[in-house]
């Protein structure tokens, strides 16, 4: 997913804007905050999942593109794990 898609199209940012129009209007009873504090961790959730895994490509993409800052890396790594006293 591209940083402008939430921007340009409103529909793929989740339920969230429902559970505000909801709120403004004080309808929602004891339950429905309930079960929109669920949806919501749920959705919370899954965009952070959503987060990780491009995060998690992003960094692999960087070390393909630039393999010796991948390997530097690496050896710090090491030598961090080395030193470090349990």
């Amino acid at each position: 997913m591209a940083d402008g898609d939430l921007r340009d199209n409103p529909a793929a940012r989740g339920p969230r804007e429902g559970r505000d129009a909801e709120g403004v209007a004080g309808v929602a009873g004891a339950t429905g905050d309930v079960e929109d504090a669920q949806e919501s961790d749920a959705a919370r959730r899954r965009r952070r999942a959503q987060f990780l895994r491009e995060l998690h490509e992003a960094k692999q993409l960087r070390d393909r593109v630039q393999p010796r800052r991948a390997r530097a890396a690496r050896m710090r790594q090491q030598m961090r794990m080395r030193t470090f006293r349990w």
